[in-house]
């Protein structure tokens, strides 16, 4: 499977309900996009709001954004289930789980047809450093270029991180090694509850596969617009 692309839109369906996230989705329907489904959205939605989008435009990836983090056998009964849904393109679980999970994951799903990306979450850009050394005891930098080893030894596609991370990242795996970067204010947005962010022309200095970009796109007047800007933009 290849895994390597110029660097993608992925945009987060993060609002309060499926009509007003489908509506979302119509305004930017012709253009080659990935569509991020988060945790509120799936729980409240389910299996039946992937397929609305497919039919919205049935080229549309969907990046399914779970972060799965349970015991090995857990993990692997999880992802193997999303797997087989046929409707999701790239889908994750947490490196803190371990590279034993992260290995059973990748085992118990290589057999599957057109199975998804995985990808693993190091640190989360809603954490600084200092809450982050708390909980890992360790620098974001060094503890996420651990977290990505861990992934890359484990056969994971690559990792969500912030585009802080990605190139060091990068340097230590494979240019090949997907890096997904959320914090993406595009043009020096609003930066909400994210502590590490970065605009485009960072993420594109630091070699970032896939941006994720939510609030500037869904609170604009102009979603459409906007989605234009930011391609003509990568």
């Amino acid at each position: 499977m290849s895994t390597k692309c110029e660097m993608k839109l992925c945009v987060s369906l993060d609002l309060p309900s499926a009509k007003e996230n489908l509506a979302l989705v119509q305004q930017i329907k012709d253009f080659d996009v990935w569509l991020k489904v988060g945790l509120r959205s799936f729980i409240r939605d389910g299996k039946n709001f992937l397929k609305d989008l497919k039919a919205i435009n049935p080229n549309f990836k969907i990046f399914l954004d779970l972060k799965v983090h349970d015991i090995p056998n857990t993990m692997a009964d999880a992802i193997e289930e999303i797997a087989k849904f046929g409707l999701i393109d790239m889908c994750n679980v947490h490196a803190s789980a371990g590279q034993t999970a992260m290995k059973n994951v990748m085992d118990r799903i290589k057999d599957i047809p057109n199975r998804p990306l995985v990808i693993a979450v190091t640190a989360l850009t809603s954490f600084d450093n200092e809450e982050f050394k708390i909980v890992y005891n360790e620098d974001i930098k060094t503890k996420a270029t651990k977290m990505a080893l861990d992934t890359f030894n484990a056969n994971i596609d690559g990792v969500v991180c912030s585009a802080y991370e990605s190139f060091d990242i990068k340097k230590n795996t494979s240019k090949e090694f997907i890096t997904l970067c959320p914090g993406i204010r595009p043009f020096g947005e609003d930066v909400g509850d994210q502590k590490r962010v970065a605009d485009i022309a960072f993420a594109k200095e630091n070699l970032v596969d896939f941006i994720v970009v939510g609030r500037p796109i869904y609170k604009a007047e102009d979603p459409k617009e906007v989605v234009k800007k930011i391609l003509e933009n990568i």
